[in-house]
């Protein structure tokens, strides 16, 4: 069997890299392809210094305005920093957790540190009430509630689509 006719399109006449590992190539690729899709996101890329954990967030937009639903097990209340800059709306956490555990007969003595920043922008579709919206932290799951401004509320606006002349 002719291994080139399992070749992809387009590669059978590229010069060998026999010494480079496929999976890396490939590994590669898609790294690029992940960085270049969700650049502008407010996510950290993969090439990124800063290392952001996401968490797991709902956002519905409603007739009042966006309820966003964000989960964050383990944060204490006081270190969530949630704040409208213009019409972005960012959540911003600070995890920490210290283990230590002890024993004097076994003389042993295990500490543990961990820590790790959640944080997520978005972009309101609307502008918001800013003395208006409120924000809940219960059992690990923060729900925040963000009500259009009176000054605009929300339309909607049938757009007809006309034949094009050139028929």
């Amino acid at each position: 069997m002719d291994k080139k006719s399992l070749m992809p399109f387009g590669r059978g006449s590229a010069p060998s890299r026999s010494h480079e590992d496929p999976f890396l190539s490939l590994r590669r690729e898609m790294d690029q392809l992940f960085d270049s899709f969700t650049r502008g996101w407010g996510l950290p890329t993969l090439a990124s210094d800063e290392h952001f954990l996401s968490p797991r967030v709902d956002i519905a937009e409603t007739d009042i305005g966006l309820e966003m639903t964000a989960e964050l097990p383990g944060i204490d209340p006081k270190e969530i920093d949630l704040e409208v800059d213009d019409d972005v709306l960012t959540l911003k956490a600070e995890h920490k957790v210290d283990h230590e555990e002890k024993d004097d007969k076994r003389h042993y003595r295990l500490t543990e540190r961990s820590s790790g920043t959640y944080m997520r922008s978005f972009t309101l579709p609307f502008t918001p009430d800013r003395d208006k919206i409120t924000a809940e932290f219960d059992k690990g799951v923060l729900k925040v509630t963000v009500p259009r401004s009176p000054e605009q509320p929300k339309t909607t606006k049938r757009i007809d689509i006309r034949p094009s002349a050139l028929h």
